[in-house]
């Protein structure tokens, strides 16, 4: 999703930086990395910049510097600063506490009614994407979230591998950044 979000942001000429944090081993402190790789088309682009940073074990989903780089990649003049975290959990959440803007991306298979209530993350955001939403089961879940968020205008679907739904969910972005 990070990756066609970078795609709408390119097409408009739009300069866009990507903090990728991934979790690290409970062994060595070290990551994979691997979203370099994913997005790998992007390595030549002059407009997009993307870092991969290991978790270091941080809780709450971040690197420990992931404030001060975020810090610095917003002094450099970047149109948008990406953050993706390490994953969903209870505690991953200090991704709040950094961002202007925080989005939630489930999948239809991330539960029902019930985890979404003991999952602390729903309180932490501002939109809510279901992507992978050509998957069986994702009307159902869709529901279900829009009656947990009770703002039906928050609950995105996307299906980030063909671009459907990513165009809207940007200019929901775009919107909350700049309300009349």
């Amino acid at each position: 999703l990070v990756d066609a979000l970078v795609s709408v942001y390119v097409a408009e000429g739009k300069k866009v930086a990507v903090l990728c944090v991934d979790p690290s081993s409970p062994f060595h402190d070290g990551a994979l990395l691997g979203d370099r790789i994913r997005m790998g088309r992007w390595y030549n682009e002059p407009l997009v910049y993307i870092r991969s940073l290991s978790s270091r074990g941080s809780l709450g989903g971040l690197n420990p510097t992931a404030r001060e780089i975020t810090d610095f990649l917003r002094y450099c003049g970047f149109d948008g600063v990406i953050i993706e975290t390490v994953g969903v959990g209870q505690s991953e959440v200090e991704v709040a506490r950094l961002a202007d803007l925080t989005i939630l991306v489930l999948v239809p298979e991330s539960g029902d009614e019930v985890q979404f209530m003991k999952a602390g993350l729903m309180e932490a955001a501002d939109l809510y994407v279901v992507n992978k939403s050509d998957r069986p089961g994702a009307e159902l879940f869709t529901v279900q979230l829009k009656n947990q968020v009770h703002e039906q205008d928050l609950v995105f679907n996307t299906v980030a591998s063909t671009g459907e739904g990513v165009d809207l969910l940007k200019e929901r972005i775009s919107k909350y950044f700049y309300k009349s």
